[in-house]
């Protein structure tokens, strides 16, 4: 008993070398014990993402996006959207929390593997036969990495978001990209 006291005396105390084991037993404590049990009650390997693009940013209105020529091809209309998630758009820099890929449905947002270094969180505006296409509500136009997905490819469906929290962590990375890319979304 004597020498869990004195451990847990170290860790109180106020020096350089206390901070530094407190840092490792609460990255150990994170990435081994918190994210795995996470990971494992929602179902995903991606329990939690930091958005790192402006791709579903609202910029306007949703009905506003919505009158885009894309969501008409797809046979998308203001009224079909009344119940979709996320009507406000995402931000750059928030944190999703994402449950399992089951049940998907058109409006969902869900975050992918797409072929590029990072998972992509985009919305569903299309599924046929397990296979789905996406868009960024965002972006203009349809990209190549949005179309003919497979299911097995979804990491899962996102829920709700923490605003700006994930800028704790993406400023560190934000300052490596293009000058365009860098910074809150306009």
């Amino acid at each position: 008993m004597g020498k869990i006291k004195k451990i847990w005396n170290f860790l109180k105390s106020d020096s350089w070398s206390a901070l530094l084991v407190n840092f490792v037993i609460a990255f150990i404590i994170i990435k081994f014990i918190f994210f795995p049990l996470l990971s494992l009650a929602t179902g995903t390997a991606l329990p939690l993402v930091i958005v790192e693009s402006c791709s579903m940013y609202h910029s306007q209105n949703f009905q506003q996006i919505l009158s885009g020529p894309i969501y008409s091809d797809y046979n998308i209309s203001f009224s079909d959207t009344q119940k979709w998630n996320f009507k406000n758009g995402i931000n750059k820099g928030d944190i999703i929390f994402v449950v399992g890929p089951k049940n998907l449905k058109k409006g969902d947002v869900i975050v992918f593997a797409a072929g590029t270094p990072n998972p992509i969180i985009h919305r569903i505006i299309k599924i046929d036969n397990k296979i789905i296409t996406t868009k960024g509500d965002h972006n203009n136009g349809l990209l190549e990495v949005e179309k003919n997905i497979p299911e097995e490819n979804v990491y899962g469906r996102a829920v709700f978001r923490i605003p700006y929290l994930g800028w704790v962590k993406l400023i560190f990375f934000d300052i490596f990209k293009a000058p365009g890319e860098r910074g809150l979304c306009v």
